[in-house]
């Protein structure tokens, strides 16, 4: 997470920023002594967070927030650290997601931060419901490979195509429904089919993720796939890493994975 720290007091923005620092999940941090020097922080670049004090010179912490609640661009979470209570109930009518008063100790504003990072979370997962007619309309869209073979151009379904093996100059496609015979490289057609589920585990041969139902491991340091319907492939030592891609994740594997 993306944090701004907006305060007038440097003993505060040095305590907060000692917190930020002990932090493994804040990707940056930047710190402003008042609310005009953070909204030109925030026209450069966007927060996911504001560690906002109230009363400052020229314009308040709650001024700040009415300005950026007008701005197209998304609203970070706000968490106000100010001395003074009076202003909680009018800061939590802004959608503040915590109202910190000073002195804080650093366990306040680690929970203040968590339930800051829950709410851009959850504000992310809305934001991509909203996207999903478009996505329903991309994922929608031709799912087919053309393929030029023997004259003609083959629409073929990736899906149904086990494997790709290289065969001097062309590379053969085995499919569900027929074997194709094109003239390519393995490397172009590695590159064209991993976005369809393929990787490569030899230098001569691809295969579909989805068909593979085994792995056997060998001495030699070499690996054997076993594919639906029974076909097997070794997989090489420069390839084995590819393995990973094979399931989301691994159990009682002591490290495959990771080797």
């Amino acid at each position: 997470m993306r944090v701004l720290i907006v305060d007038d007091e440097p003993l505060a923005r040095s305590a907060l920023e000692s917190i930020l620092r002990s932090r493994s999940d804040v990707e940056r941090f930047d710190s402003a002594k008042d609310s005009l020097e953070a909204l030109a922080l925030l026209e450069a670049s966007p927060y996911d967070i504001l560690l906002l004090d109230i009363r400052m010179p020229e314009l308040s912490g709650m001024d700040l927030v009415d300005r950026l609640m007008k701005r197209k661009s998304p609203m970070p979470s706000i968490i106000f650290v100010t001395a003074h209570d009076r202003h909680a109930v009018a800061a939590f009518e802004k959608q503040a997601v915590d109202y910190v008063l000073k002195p804080f100790s650093s366990e306040r504003i680690h929970e203040a931060l968590n339930n800051a990072l829950r709410r851009t979370e959850c504000e992310r997962a809305a934001r991509l419901l909203k996207t999903l007619p478009e996505l329903g309309t991309v994922l929608s869209a031709p799912s087919k490979v053309a393929i030029k073979a023997k004259g003609r151009i083959l629409l073929v379904d990736p899906s149904g195509v086990a494997a790709a093996e290289a065969e001097g100059n062309y590379v053969l496609l085995e499919g569900q429904s027929g074997s194709y015979l094109i003239r390519e490289s393995i490397t172009t057609i590695a590159e064209k089919l991993e976005s369809c589920g393929f990787i490569r585990i030899h230098r001569s041969v691809l295969v579909n993720t989805s068909f593979v139902e085994e792995i056997e491991p060998w001495s030699t340091g070499e690996y054997i796939v076993r594919m639906k319907g029974g076909k097997e492939y070794t997989v090489s030592r420069t390839y084995k890493k590819n393995l990973k891609a094979l399931a989301r994740f691994w159990i009682g594997t002591n490290g495959f994975a990771n080797e």
